[in-house]
């Protein structure tokens, strides 16, 4: 298993993370964490450590540097800057495949970090192959819902009335392969026993569908069926 400090040039400012690939793994997914939290994250580091049992990466970083927290905590003038946040989700992803060129992205969004991470996806097309978003706010995104091309997980706790609402709303104007799963009993943290256990189980599942060994044989199939059909002129 490889471990690295990440250290992700976003602008003018450096963002600060850790990249951990296990052995064969053919993809690695990126966390992008709701506002008011960080890569520290006690929920999204279980979710990321069950990942890994599946033989998939990831990567665990702030999306804004402690000073830009700290405004922020005072202001909020970015927690809800969905563009802003999706251009650092951008920076970390151009980072992760220069130290990880073979490997395909996956998106794990929280919150906030869900809207960026649909948002990142239909910027960058077809290197992120799938997206989880947890408890999210894709109706920030809404948009940009339409050009996101990468399958689509949305899940939310039965609890959270008005996530629940928005969660639905976005559904119906994704236009990719998508899902969306209620976990029972659960509210918007996914604090109850057992909720948080669903949320990773169900991830894991999604993105070693979508960026596991054999997702990635097969478009290295396809990308191979088409070089064949259209050499070089």
């Amino acid at each position: 298993m490889l471990r690295l400090e990440a250290r992700i040039p976003a602008d003018a400012h450096t963002l600060h993370g850790e990249l951990i690939i296990p052995a064969g793994a053919t993809g690695i997914v990126l966390f992008a964490h709701g506002s008011g939290s960080s890569r520290l994250s006690p929920r999204n580091l279980l979710v990321a450590e069950i990942i890994r049992a599946t033989g998939i990466g990831t990567l665990l970083f702030d999306l804004l540097t402690p000073e830009e927290e700290a405004r922020d905590a005072s202001t909020a003038e970015l927690r809800f800057d969905i563009a802003f946040l999706a251009e650092r989700l951008v920076a970390a992803s151009d980072w992760t495949q220069d130290h990880a060129p073979d490997m395909r992205l996956g998106y794990f969004g929280a919150s906030t970090g869900a809207a960026a991470a649909l948002v990142a996806a239909a910027e960058t097309g077809e290197r992120v192959g799938a997206i989880v978003s947890r408890g999210g706010r894709p109706d920030l995104a809404r948009e940009w819902l339409a050009r996101v091309r990468a399958p689509t997980l949305l899940i939310v706790g039965s609890l959270d009335h008005d996530v629940i609402r928005l969660n639905q709303e976005a559904y119906q104007e994704l236009e990719c392969e998508k899902q969306f799963t209620m976990i029972p009993g659960a509210s918007h943290l996914f604090e109850e026993p057992g909720t948080l256990d669903q949320v990773a189980r169900l991830a894991a599942e999604w993105f070693q569908r979508h960026l596991g060994k054999a997702s990635a044989e097969a478009l290295a199939d396809e990308r191979r069926a088409h070089r064949l059909a259209h050499p070089p002129s």
